[in-house]
């Protein structure tokens, strides 16, 4: 029997793993100084037990928005002639968002490093950094360059590299959202010590996306952990529906890069949810 085709993530996956390899040779740990003025990655900062900044800034009584900024992504193909990093993260501030999601990987989404740093530079939110992380290089890189947080994606990981990845990620203080897309998955990532959990409401078979993933998946999920609903938000009625199955947050890309007034456009989506 042949084996299966390779699904999409499979070519990003080792697309990503080359480029991680390459850099590797070209910047080992500790070679150079942090670029950003923030420790390097040979640098001493570790963080105690517990949750970081991103995950602080995730909890209230209303449902926080992280507000992402991607200029391309292989679902929804350019989200706009030439996004202005600076201009739209400092919407996103004035807009209410609790933090920042910055893709930073380059093929598939025309994302950078710099990205991260700019986003750095324009606010003083927390900053994710959304990528495809499969090597513990790419935490010190998320640090130097300003992160607060990582994406670890369960689908993408073994359960050995996710502990590794995760662990390494608290040890440098770095918060990190697991995502994951079913029990199968979730059950992976509480193993794994998650104390973040992102669902992915987006079929990565298909590329569907139904928000009652989150619902169904977030009774699954102990009431210590807070829960991050991803893809498809694009409503106060959504946000009110995620709050009633006890999501602390969702995130919200493509609506927001979209609009011609992101700020305006993210009030108008978290301000009417009370009223719902």
């Amino acid at each position: 029997m042949s084996a299966p085709p390779p699904t999409v993530l499979d070519r990003i996956l080792a697309e990503t793993r080359v480029a991680v390899e390459a850099r590797k040779r070209e910047r080992p740990l500790g070679a150079t100084a942090d670029p950003g003025g923030a420790p390097g990655a040979g640098g001493q900062r570790r963080a105690a037990p517990g949750t970081g900044a991103f995950g602080r800034a995730l909890q209230g009584p209303e449902v926080a928005v992280i507000a992402e900024f991607k200029r391309h992504s292989p679902s929804a193909g350019s989200l706009g002639e030439e996004p202005e990093l600076l201009g739209t993260v400092s919407a996103y501030e004035r807009g209410g968002a609790a933090a920042i999601s910055v893709l930073t990987e380059e093929p598939n989404f025309h994302g950078s490093l710099q990205d991260l740093r700019a986003a750095r530079a324009a606010c003083a939110l927390p900053l994710l950094r959304k990528d495809f992380i499969v090597d513990p290089y790419q935490l010190h890189e998320a640090l130097e360059w300003g992160a607060s947080a990582v994406l670890l994606i369960v689908a993408a990981l073994s359960d050995g590299a996710l502990s590794q990845l995760h662990d390494g990620a608290r040890a440098l203080g770095l918060d990190a959202l697991v995502e994951v897309h079913d029990a199968g998955e979730l059950e992976r990532a509480l193993a794994a010590g998650a104390q973040i959990v992102g669902v992915n409401n987006r079929d990565l078979r298909d590329f569907t996306v139904d928000i009652g993933r989150t619902e169904q998946l977030a009774g699954l999920i102990p009431a210590e952990v807070t829960i991050v609903s991803e893809s498809g938000i694009r409503s106060p009625e959504q946000l009110a529906r995620l709050g009633d199955a006890g999501v602390s947050a969702v995130l919200v890309g493509e609506a927001l890069m979209r609009s011609s007034d992101p700020a305006r456009t993210l009030r108008e989506l978290m301000g009417a949810r009370t009223q719902v």
